[in-house]
């Protein structure tokens, strides 16, 4: 049978057999080969234990194969007086080569909730399917939607299960608890951070110190889609592992809305070209200060 192929219950001996009588050893050797059946997330735990440690070390011992485990991306939520801004971009690498320049990286869990991916696209893409599946549970089991904590937390404990076997993961979970905007942080070794600003991936640092300089609660929401696209880009800009389409998502409590999906270069040339236009702006102000003696007022280029 196909589904049979499928699972490889075909392979094993006993199962071409009709002898009503099945032995303790092959019981074991059926109990073995679909246990992953019984996992309530179908996740196949892996053979040996960290699996990022030890693959490379059996890897070594065939020349010729080469494997390292690379990570590249850029992700950046905040909290403001508007509701949450989320921002990413799209670039997916596969060590040093780029694999995919459209990968989406927020995840629409339901119509109320958002989550983020960087690190492993499977690892990531595979805990989001199975968390988009409890929220659903829970709202048919108990009549209402699940709160962002409690679905946080969810995930976290269960994530944590299965620490050190590999995963690669680091997601930001974003919605309304009534009307207390939520923004929470996870990770593969089930740590939860409840806060106002994360950035996650490899270009973090380098969004994060636009988005420090420039943030301020009280921005109109042109401010906060502008400040989120100019991070992004700066990062993008930077890291050769970050790029593609800038991806923003505006979360508010009644939902969330996809402001704008635009090319990363286009955005780049859009914010180099308004930096120019300031400087020429400043530059003539400033000539025509000093034909008048007057002091020029400090301002900052953004």
């Amino acid at each position: 049978m196909a589904l049979q192929r499928l699972c490889g219950m075909d392979k094993l001996p006993f199962m071409m057999k009709n002898d009503a009588f099945v032995l303790e050893s092959e019981k074991n050797e059926l109990r073995l080969g679909t246990h992953n059946l019984g996992n309530h997330y179908a996740l196949l735990a892996p053979p040996f234990e960290k699996p990022a440690e030890t693959l490379p070390k059996i890897l070594a011992r065939s020349p010729g194969v080469c494997m390292e485990f690379k990570h590249g991306t850029t992700t950046l939520g905040f909290i403001y007086q508007g509701g949450i801004i989320l921002c990413v971009d799209s670039r997916s690498t596969s060590g040093d080569f780029i694999g995919s320049q459209h990968m989406k990286k927020i995840i629409e869990l339901n119509d109320y909730m958002l989550i983020t991916m960087a690190g492993g696209a499977a690892d990531c893409t595979y805990w989001d399917r199975v968390l988009a599946k409890e929220c659903r549970m829970y709202e048919l089991r108990y009549g209402k939607r699940i709160t962002v904590i409690s679905a946080a937390n969810m995930l976290a404990n269960t994530i944590h299960q299965y620490r050190d076997m590999g995963l690669s993961m680091g997601m930001m979970l974003a919605g309304f608890d009534g009307d207390i905007p939520k923004l929470i942080y996870l990770d593969s070794e089930g740590y939860l951070v409840d806060h106002t600003e994360f950035a996650v991936g490899s270009g973090s640092t380098l969004a994060l110190g636009l988005l420090d300089t420039f943030f301020k609660w009280d921005m109109t929401d042109r401010e906060a889609y502008d400040l989120a696209c100019r991070s992004i880009c700066n990062a993008a800009h930077r890291d050769a592992y970050s790029g593609g389409i800038v991806r923003l998502y505006h979360v508010t409590a009644d939902g969330w809305k996809n402001i704008n999906n635009t090319d990363c270069c286009d955005l780049f040339e859009h914010f180099e070209k308004r930096k120019a236009e300031s400087r020429a702006s400043i530059a003539a102000a400033s000539e025509s200060q000093s034909e008048t003696g007057s002091e020029l007022p400090i301002s900052i280029i953004s």
